[in-house]
Order: structure tokens, then C-alpha cells, then sequence
């Protein structure tokens, strides 16, 4: 088995093809939603994504064929007063799943971190997705927080 992961270029048509068709898969399984991305989304993304320099993609291929995939944006902490990068999508696909390529996406994401000068890597995860839970747990993630009396950071959303 031959397993290697890729940056993705935005202007090369096989790979933005490979990364909407794993988003899209990512959309219909029930930790992505369950449904599929919206026609605007799969029309417009690659090129939005063009547009933005603090935004990178990487695939993973096994055998050639697309496997997994991580959509990360670049924020800033004000208290580190540095960057940090933000895994805003991340899975692998069902019959890739058990290959440890979750754990493969994690040390190539922070190897790019690292190489960006970021003090930190966040994520969210859902949570009754214990699966992922644990590869990022497996990698080195935990709750959030500056107080254990405040508790853990909690994400939300406010929808436009």
C-alpha cells in the first residue's frame, strides 16, 4: 500500500476535483451533516478558496486514490501574538478508515504549522464523534481552557 499526502493546488482540476468529491462525502456522513454540500458551494468553493493565501488543503492518497482530506485556515492568537492554524475540515473516508491516516493528516498539519511559526493547531469535533475524538486525542488534542474553574471553552455559531 502506498500512501502519500499532497498540498493541494487550487488551479489543478484533478486535485480540486478530488477535494470537493471528499468534502461532499464528508457532507453526506452524519458527522458532517448528513447531506450533500449545496450546488453553490460545489460551483464557487475552488474558487473562493483561490482567493484566500491563509486557507491550504491537503489530500491523502492510498494507492493513488484520494483517501482523506483537511481544509485549514490560518488565524492569529493575540495573546501569543503569533499565528495558529485552525483544522476547520478533517476526515477520511469510510473505506480508508483503520489505515491511520488520520494520524498521517495531524503530523503533516503540524509540520506546516510549525514551518508557518504557529503557537497552536485548533480544532472542533462533535461530541458523539468519539472516533475522531480519539485520533485527536491520539495527536495530542484537549479541551480548551485558561481556568479549570471556568471549564472547558465551548464552541458556538451564530448562522448568517
Amino acid at each position: 500500500m502506498n500512501i502519500t499526502l499532497e498540498l493541494v493546488d487550487y488551479d489543478n482540476q484533478k486535485q480540486a476535483n478530488e477535494l470537493l468529491s471528499l468534502l461532499n462525502a464528508y457532507a453526506k456522513d452524519p458527522m458532517g451533516g448528513g447531506s450533500e454540500l449545496a450546488s453553490f458551494s460545489k460551483n464557487n468553493l475552488i474558487t473562493e478558496l483561490k482567493k484566500r493565501s491563509f486557507i491550504f488543503s491537503i489530500i491523502c492518497y492510498v494507492d493513488g486514490k484520494p483517501a482523506g482530506f483537511s481544509n485549514c485556515i490560518e488565524g492569529f492568537s493575540t495573546f501569543k501574538c503569533k499565528p495558529l492554524v485552525n483544522i476547520h475540515d478533517f476526515a477520511v473516508n469510510s473505506e480508508f478508515r483503520g489505515l491511520q491516516l488520520s494520524q498521517l493528516l495531524m503530523n503533516k498539519i503540524e509540520e506546516i504549522a510549525i514551518s508557518k511559526g504557529c503557537c497552536k493547531i485548533t480544532l472542533e469535533v462533535l461530541e458523539g464523534n468519539h472516533v475522531a475524538k480519539n485520533a485527536y486525542i491520539k495527536a495530542g488534542f484537549k479541551g480548551y481552557e485558561l481556568d479549570p474553574e471556568m471549564g472547558k471553552a465551548v464552541f458556538w455559531e451564530k448562522p448568517l
